[in-house]
Protein backbone atom coordinates (compact mmCIF):
# COMPACT_ATOMS: atom_id res chain seq x y z
CA UNK A 1 0.00 0.00 0.00
CA UNK A 2 1.34 3.45 -0.93
CA UNK A 3 2.36 5.74 1.89
CA UNK A 4 0.69 9.11 2.43
CA UNK A 5 2.32 12.50 3.01
CA UNK A 6 0.34 15.54 4.12
CA UNK A 7 2.01 18.81 3.11
CA UNK A 8 0.86 22.25 4.26
CA UNK A 9 1.61 25.33 2.20
CA UNK A 10 1.85 23.18 -0.93
CA UNK A 11 0.89 25.85 -3.46
CA UNK A 12 4.44 27.19 -3.94
CA UNK A 13 8.06 27.01 -2.87
CA UNK A 14 9.26 24.27 -0.54
CA UNK A 15 5.81 22.73 -0.15
CA UNK A 16 5.31 22.39 -3.89
CA UNK A 17 8.83 21.00 -4.33
CA UNK A 18 8.10 18.41 -1.62
CA UNK A 19 4.89 17.43 -3.39
CA UNK A 20 6.80 16.72 -6.60
CA UNK A 21 9.57 14.78 -4.86
CA UNK A 22 7.31 12.65 -2.68
CA UNK A 23 5.05 11.91 -5.65
CA UNK A 24 8.13 10.82 -7.59
CA UNK A 25 8.76 8.35 -4.74
CA UNK A 26 5.18 7.10 -5.14
CA UNK A 27 3.64 8.70 -2.06
CA UNK A 28 -0.02 9.56 -2.25
CA UNK A 29 -0.52 13.13 -1.11
CA UNK A 30 -2.81 15.37 0.89
CA UNK A 31 -2.00 18.91 -0.19
CA UNK A 32 -3.21 21.96 1.69
CA UNK A 33 -2.91 25.68 1.10
CA UNK A 34 -5.00 28.81 0.72
CA UNK A 35 -5.16 28.89 -3.09
CA UNK A 36 -7.58 26.22 -4.26
CA UNK A 37 -6.90 26.76 -7.95
CA UNK A 38 -3.18 26.14 -7.52
CA UNK A 39 -3.83 23.04 -5.45
CA UNK A 40 -6.11 21.60 -8.12
CA UNK A 41 -3.61 22.29 -10.91
CA UNK A 42 -0.78 20.75 -8.93
CA UNK A 43 -2.85 17.69 -8.02
CA UNK A 44 -3.80 17.11 -11.65
CA UNK A 45 -0.19 17.46 -12.78
CA UNK A 46 1.15 15.07 -10.14
CA UNK A 47 -1.52 12.50 -10.90
CA UNK A 48 -0.76 12.63 -14.62
CA UNK A 49 3.02 12.59 -14.23
CA UNK A 50 3.50 10.12 -11.37
CA UNK A 51 0.22 8.18 -11.30
CA UNK A 52 -0.32 8.91 -7.62
CA UNK A 53 -3.52 9.81 -5.80
CA UNK A 54 -3.79 13.37 -4.53
CA UNK A 55 -6.39 14.90 -2.21
CA UNK A 56 -6.54 18.67 -1.85
CA UNK A 57 -7.94 20.74 0.99
CA UNK A 58 -7.93 24.53 0.75
CA UNK A 59 -7.85 26.42 4.05
CA UNK A 60 -5.84 28.96 5.99
CA UNK A 61 -3.90 27.36 8.85
CA UNK A 62 -4.57 30.46 10.97
CA UNK A 63 -8.25 29.51 11.19
CA UNK A 64 -8.51 26.77 13.82
CA UNK A 65 -12.08 25.78 13.01
CA UNK A 66 -11.26 25.57 9.31
CA UNK A 67 -8.17 23.44 9.95
CA UNK A 68 -10.12 20.99 12.09
CA UNK A 69 -13.21 20.77 9.89
CA UNK A 70 -11.28 20.40 6.62
CA UNK A 71 -8.87 17.79 7.91
CA UNK A 72 -11.42 15.77 9.85
CA UNK A 73 -13.77 15.73 6.86
CA UNK A 74 -11.20 13.85 4.76
CA UNK A 75 -12.23 10.26 3.97
CA UNK A 76 -10.90 7.77 6.52
CA UNK A 77 -8.29 6.30 4.18
CA UNK A 78 -6.59 9.69 3.85
CA UNK A 79 -6.08 9.84 7.61
CA UNK A 80 -3.46 7.08 7.46
CA UNK A 81 -0.80 9.76 7.15
CA UNK A 82 2.78 8.51 7.32
CA UNK A 83 4.50 11.89 6.98
CA UNK A 84 3.35 15.37 7.96
CA UNK A 85 5.37 18.25 6.55
CA UNK A 86 4.48 21.43 8.42
CA UNK A 87 5.66 23.82 5.76
CA UNK A 88 3.09 26.63 5.86
CA UNK A 89 4.80 29.76 7.12
CA UNK A 90 5.65 33.33 6.23
CA UNK A 91 7.24 36.60 7.22
CA UNK A 92 5.61 40.02 7.10
CA UNK A 93 7.61 43.24 7.12
CA UNK A 94 11.19 43.97 8.12
CA UNK A 95 10.96 46.67 10.74
CA UNK A 96 12.61 47.46 14.07
CA UNK A 97 10.43 46.39 16.97
CA UNK A 98 9.24 49.95 17.75
CA UNK A 99 7.90 50.37 14.21
CA UNK A 100 6.41 46.92 13.76
CA UNK A 101 2.86 46.38 12.58
CA UNK A 102 0.43 44.72 14.98
CA UNK A 103 -1.26 43.06 12.02
CA UNK A 104 2.05 41.70 10.71
CA UNK A 105 2.87 40.31 14.14
CA UNK A 106 -0.51 38.58 14.40
CA UNK A 107 -0.17 37.11 10.91
CA UNK A 108 3.27 35.63 11.64
CA UNK A 109 2.36 34.27 15.07
CA UNK A 110 -0.97 32.86 13.90
CA UNK A 111 0.59 31.19 10.84
CA UNK A 112 4.02 30.05 12.00
CA UNK A 113 3.12 28.94 15.51
CA UNK A 114 -0.60 28.50 15.99
CA UNK A 115 -1.21 27.14 12.49
CA UNK A 116 1.51 24.56 12.95
CA UNK A 117 -0.05 23.56 16.27
CA UNK A 118 -3.57 23.25 14.87
CA UNK A 119 -2.49 20.95 12.04
CA UNK A 120 -0.18 18.92 14.26
CA UNK A 121 -2.84 18.27 16.89
CA UNK A 122 -5.21 16.75 14.35
CA UNK A 123 -2.66 14.73 12.39
CA UNK A 124 -0.62 13.55 15.39
CA UNK A 125 -3.75 11.95 16.82
CA UNK A 126 -4.22 10.04 13.58
CA UNK A 127 -0.61 8.90 13.85
CA UNK A 128 -1.04 7.90 17.48
CA UNK A 129 -4.02 5.76 16.46
CA UNK A 130 -1.89 4.16 13.75
CA UNK A 131 1.10 3.79 16.11
CA UNK A 132 3.54 5.32 13.63
CA UNK A 133 4.39 8.44 11.69
CA UNK A 134 6.91 11.18 11.07
CA UNK A 135 6.56 14.94 11.45
CA UNK A 136 8.89 17.40 9.75
CA UNK A 137 8.59 21.02 10.87
CA UNK A 138 10.09 23.69 8.62
CA UNK A 139 11.90 26.19 10.80
CA UNK A 140 14.55 28.65 9.65
CA UNK A 141 18.07 29.81 10.37
CA UNK A 142 16.08 32.69 11.91
CA UNK A 143 15.20 30.17 14.62
CA UNK A 144 18.90 29.87 15.42
CA UNK A 145 20.20 33.41 14.92
CA UNK A 146 18.36 36.72 15.30
CA UNK A 147 19.07 39.33 12.63
CA UNK A 148 18.35 43.08 12.48
CA UNK A 149 14.64 43.87 12.16
CA UNK A 150 13.75 40.17 12.16
CA UNK A 151 12.45 40.30 15.77
CA UNK A 152 8.97 38.70 15.64
CA UNK A 153 9.63 36.44 12.66
CA UNK A 154 12.77 35.16 14.39
CA UNK A 155 10.75 34.61 17.57
CA UNK A 156 8.20 32.49 15.70
CA UNK A 157 10.92 30.32 14.19
CA UNK A 158 12.64 29.93 17.57
CA UNK A 159 9.23 28.69 18.75
CA UNK A 160 9.13 26.14 15.92
CA UNK A 161 12.45 24.77 17.17
CA UNK A 162 11.20 24.52 20.75
CA UNK A 163 7.91 22.96 19.68
CA UNK A 164 9.77 20.38 17.61
CA UNK A 165 11.79 19.36 20.66
CA UNK A 166 8.65 19.15 22.78
CA UNK A 167 6.79 17.12 20.14
CA UNK A 168 9.69 14.71 19.85
CA UNK A 169 9.55 14.01 23.59
CA UNK A 170 5.76 13.77 23.75
CA UNK A 171 5.31 11.54 20.70
CA UNK A 172 8.30 9.22 21.01
CA UNK A 173 6.38 6.57 22.93
CA UNK A 174 3.81 6.44 20.13
CA UNK A 175 6.34 5.52 17.46
CA UNK A 176 6.33 9.00 15.92
CA UNK A 177 9.57 10.67 14.85
CA UNK A 178 9.95 14.47 14.75
CA UNK A 179 12.53 16.55 12.89
CA UNK A 180 13.03 20.30 12.48
CA UNK A 181 14.59 21.42 9.19
CA UNK A 182 16.09 24.92 9.34
CA UNK A 183 16.84 26.46 5.93
CA UNK A 184 18.88 29.55 5.25
CA UNK A 185 17.99 31.80 2.31
CA UNK A 186 15.77 29.97 -0.18
CA UNK A 187 14.68 31.81 -3.32
CA UNK A 188 10.91 31.32 -3.36
CA UNK A 189 7.91 33.63 -2.97
CA UNK A 190 9.00 34.17 0.66
CA UNK A 191 10.50 37.63 0.18
CA UNK A 192 7.65 38.76 -2.08
CA UNK A 193 5.24 37.86 0.71
CA UNK A 194 7.42 39.59 3.30
CA UNK A 195 7.51 42.77 1.24
CA UNK A 196 3.83 42.47 0.27
CA UNK A 197 4.28 42.03 -3.46
CA UNK A 198 7.26 44.33 -4.00
CA UNK A 199 9.12 42.13 -6.47
CA UNK A 200 12.05 44.50 -6.96
CA UNK A 201 12.75 44.65 -3.23
CA UNK A 202 12.33 40.89 -2.94
CA UNK A 203 14.78 40.25 -5.77
CA UNK A 204 17.47 42.33 -4.05
CA UNK A 205 17.47 39.91 -1.09
CA UNK A 206 19.14 37.27 -3.28
CA UNK A 207 21.60 39.48 -5.15
CA UNK A 208 25.29 38.70 -4.95
CA UNK A 209 25.11 35.06 -3.85
CA UNK A 210 23.59 31.72 -4.84
CA UNK A 211 20.56 31.13 -2.67
CA UNK A 212 19.14 27.70 -2.01
CA UNK A 213 16.38 26.40 -4.26
CA UNK A 214 13.15 24.93 -2.95
CA UNK A 215 14.20 21.52 -4.23
CA UNK A 216 17.37 21.65 -2.09
CA UNK A 217 15.16 21.68 0.98
CA UNK A 218 12.75 19.09 -0.42
CA UNK A 219 15.66 16.72 -0.99
CA UNK A 220 16.87 17.31 2.56
CA UNK A 221 13.40 16.49 3.88
CA UNK A 222 13.32 13.33 1.77
CA UNK A 223 16.68 12.29 3.22
CA UNK A 224 15.30 12.75 6.74
CA UNK A 225 12.10 10.84 6.03
CA UNK A 226 13.85 7.99 4.22
CA UNK A 227 16.05 7.03 7.20
CA UNK A 228 15.32 3.66 8.83
CA UNK A 229 12.77 3.60 11.63
CA UNK A 230 15.46 3.41 14.34
CA UNK A 231 17.04 6.69 13.15
CA UNK A 232 15.67 10.09 14.20
CA UNK A 233 17.36 13.21 12.92
CA UNK A 234 16.44 15.75 15.59
CA UNK A 235 17.22 18.81 13.50
CA UNK A 236 19.17 19.81 10.44
CA UNK A 237 20.30 23.24 9.22
CA UNK A 238 20.80 23.83 5.50
CA UNK A 239 22.60 26.95 4.32
CA UNK A 240 23.81 28.42 1.05
CA UNK A 241 27.58 28.41 1.21
CA UNK A 242 27.71 32.20 0.86
CA UNK A 243 25.52 32.53 3.96
CA UNK A 244 27.35 30.07 6.14
CA UNK A 245 28.99 32.63 8.45
CA UNK A 246 27.37 34.67 11.21
CA UNK A 247 28.17 37.92 9.36
CA UNK A 248 25.83 36.88 6.56
CA UNK A 249 23.09 35.32 8.65
CA UNK A 250 20.85 38.38 8.50
CA UNK A 251 20.15 37.84 4.82
CA UNK A 252 17.75 34.96 5.55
Amino acid sequence: MAKIALITGATAGIGEACAHLFAAHQYNLVLTGRRHDRLERLASHLNDKYNVEVAVSAFDVRNRDSVISNLESLPARWKNVDVLINNAGLSQGLDPIQNGSYDDWDTMIDTNIKGLLYVTKVVSNWMIYNKQGQIVNIGSIAGKEVYPNGNVYCATKHAVGALSEGMRIDLLSHGIRVTAVHPGAVETEFSEVRFKGDKDRAKKVYEGFDALAANDIAETIWFVVSRPAHVNINEITVMPTAQATATNIFRS
